[in-house]
């Protein structure tokens, strides 16, 4: 009995070793220990090789991340004087009309964010950042819209992903908040 209890918890303590080493091994980002929600996971290893790590540090010493020709550094939050959302509706606004903003852009943009919540969450670090976060995604979201990109993942539509953003701004102004409402019905 004894045995099988210690097999079993060696077992799962390499298990779960096994399964964390190599996402950290291959995301330059990840510079932690902290457990990762799956989603998490999923996120990294589908930008690990796009996202690149410079020299410098960034929020809570995570690298300065690069994905294209964005750099975090360049768009970080926490360098304005703004609160989170005033921020992101400020530098993350979309061309007029919306079908004509590059999509590229903004998702670099989202790169260099998800990578460095990645980096955060690897160092149960602090995440005000996913106020902004959202704010890329719901923008990609309306993007995909205007210009007839279909959007499979009910995740990642305009609809679900004003309620991620209003959620996580709960503490922001109305009128800050009441923008973001009126972005979610301009979508062309």
């Amino acid at each position: 009995m004894y045995t099988s209890t210690i097999l079993s918890a060696i077992f799962l303590a390499v298990g779960a070793n096994a399964i964390a080493l190599p996402r950290q091994a291959d995301a330059c980002f990840i510079i932690g220990n902290s457990v990762l929600p799956q989603e998490v996971i999923d996120t990294v290893d589908s930008i690990k090789d796009v996202v690149t790590c410079g020299t410098g540090t960034t929020i809570g010493n995570s690298p300065d991340v690069t994905s294209g020709d964005v750099t975090f550094s360049d768009i970080n939050f926490e360098d304005s004087n703004l609160s989170p959302l005033g921020f992101a509706l400020s530098e993350f606004a979309t061309a007029d009309p919306l079908a004509d903003t590059d999509l590229t852009l903004f998702q670099n943009r989202l790169n260099t964010y998800l990578a460095t919540e990645a980096s955060l969450r690897s160092v149960s670090g602090s995440l005000a950042i996913k106020v902004p976060k959202f704010f890329l995604s719901f923008q990609i979201a309306r993007i995909k819209t205007a210009q007839g990109i279909e959007i499979t993942d009910a995740g990642q539509t305009v609809e679900h992903l004003l309620g991620k953003v209003t959620k996580n701004a709960a503490g922001e102004s109305a009128d800050l908040l009441n923008q973001v409402t009126d972005l979610s019905t301009t979508l062309a």
